[in-house]
């Protein structure tokens, strides 16, 4: 199974591949999408990564649109953006959100053909290749596709992702080391791509390149709201859509889920996981 944004897709060899649910959906998934987007840091390492007035650039993986508009502020004026993404629901949101002059949303998925919307100056993909294990070759073939010559890719996902936690109990720290091994065997998922990112560029011919890292999730001291649902909703999604059996957990899922938030809700309690950046430039004669 491939995941693509807010579907999952079987691929059977042909390009075109049939959306089936997304193993994150609920009916909270937007909003969780939306709440945990910081429009100050994606402005940030937009500009890091060399985006500025004037540019054309494609968000692919949009999502519900936070992302784009605030990419829209950075290229303002005379810029404009296109959020990519395959969900209508998340399209419906972010147009009745963000829905602006200059921004455009479209729906398509990046394992297929995009070239209808041509290439841009800016082509940024942030926490979706995460999603993409066996289908990266694809992925990242479309996105350099929508680079014009010249132009700047700029693509950020984590590393160790949801795993790197200090003060959990053994029991719980070893079953969450295998709940995210079960979740790439079942659904694509990746909890490495961040690590992959700069070599797969290189290999792709760009130029310039330059990498950042820093934390995503840096949780310690008391709970944050914002913490608490996102996770709570990545637990939720585990139970939903994944057929482990938390076989050192008597109670099942339950016993395990009290067992983490009892940990979480800990201030003494320190999370974090690691994010990378990078971005290049592909060669004017590629």
């Amino acid at each position: 199974m491939i995941v693509i944004s807010a579907y999952v897709f079987c691929y059977t060899g042909t390009e075109t591949m049939t959306p089936q649910a997304y193993f994150m959906e609920s009916s909270e998934e937007t909003f969780r999408l939306d709440n945990k987007t910081d429009m100050t840091t994606v402005l940030s390492q937009a500009r890091w990564a060399g985006l500025h007035p004037g540019m054309s650039v494609a968000d692919v993986g949009c999502g519900p649109g936070k992302t784009s508009a605030a990419l829209l502020e950075a290229v303002i004026p005379g810029g404009r953006v296109v959020g990519i993404d395959a969900s209508t629901e998340r399209l419906d949101f972010a147009r009745g959100q963000y829905g602006s002059e200059g921004l455009q949303f479209y729906q398509g998925d990046a394992l297929n053909n995009l070239d209808e919307l041509g290439t841009f100056d800016f082509v940024w993909c942030r926490f979706f290749l995460e999603y993409h294990r066996e289908s990266a070759d694809k992925l990242y073939a479309n996105l350099d596709r929508l680079v014009r010559p010249g132009g700047i890719l700029c693509l950020i996902d984590l590393d160790y992702n949801c795993m790197t936690h200090f003060g959990l109990p053994p029991r719980l720290e070893a079953t969450i080391h295998q709940i995210v091994g079960g979740v790439a065997n079942e659904t694509d998922f990746d909890p490495f791509a961040g690590r992959r990112i700069y070599t797969r560029m290189y290999d792709l011919g760009y130029t310039e390149l330059d990498v950042q890292v820093s934390a995503h999730h840096l949780i310690f001291g008391p709970l944050a709201e914002r913490d608490r649902f996102n996770w709570e909703q990545k637990l939720k999604a585990v139970a939903r859509q994944t057929s482990f059996s938390f076989e050192n957990y008597p109670g099942g899922y339950d016993e395990f889920a009290a067992e983490f938030r009892t940990f979480f809700e800990d201030p003494r309690r320190f999370t974090y996981t690691p994010m990378i950046l990078c971005r290049g430039r592909k060669p004017s004669m590629k």
